[in-house]
């Protein structure tokens, strides 16, 4: 069987932690920051773990980082 391909756009937004959970950085803040309130901008820090739907579909994306 051939290999299969990893989606490229997954590659670059996801990370796949040893217990096999899936990070991703935190939606909302590219742009706009004078309307979110400082709280919102505090915790959208860093990386967060998805939720475990996401993180089926994700997998998908990348069948070797499992």
């Amino acid at each position: 069987m051939p290999k299969m391909k990893t989606k490229s756009s997954a590659k670059k937004r996801f990370k796949v932690t040893g217990t096999g959970k899936v990070m991703a950085a935190q939606a909302g803040k590219r742009h706009g920051m004078i309307k979110r309130t400082n709280k919102f901008i505090r915790s959208a820090r860093g990386t967060q773990v998805l939720s475990e739907p996401d993180q089926k579909i994700v997998k998908t994306y990348m069948p070797y980082d499992r």
